[in-house]
């Protein structure tokens, strides 16, 4: 599964830098498929291709938030999810309504890095 931030986020940013994937952003900042990935294009579940800099609507406006698309739990890089592990009030947490295999997780990880 991914993590994701609760509405309880005090916005203190500390686990922004600790994402291997860049998966994390400030509260109204746009996302990037390329940002901290090697990917330049991506073909959508929907089967739109678009480049990996298209801008992204934010997940949330009030607080952090995790593009779950992003999102390998740190699997591949760390042995747990570094922004649960320095999130100060706990609310980086599994998201319930997206389970995935560590398998998954590892292609994954070598989808979003495909040159490293």
């Amino acid at each position: 599964m991914a993590i994701m931030i609760t509405d309880e986020c005090i916005n203190c940013g500390a686990c922004e830098p600790e994402c291997p994937n860049n998966a994390i952003y400030e509260g109204g900042a746009q996302w990037r498929w390329a940002d901290g990935t090697s990917l330049k294009e991506v073909t959508t579940a929907d089967g739109r291709h678009e480049t990996g800099v298209q801008p992204h609507t934010p997940v949330s406006d009030e607080y952090y938030y995790i593009v779950s698309d992003k999102c390998t739990e740190c699997v591949g890089f760390h042995e747990e999810p570094q922004c649960a592990a320095v999130c100060p009030v706990d609310c980086c947490v599994d998201d319930p309504d997206l389970r995935e295999s560590r398998e998954r997780l590892l292609e994954k990880k070598e989808w979003l890095h495909l040159a490293a």
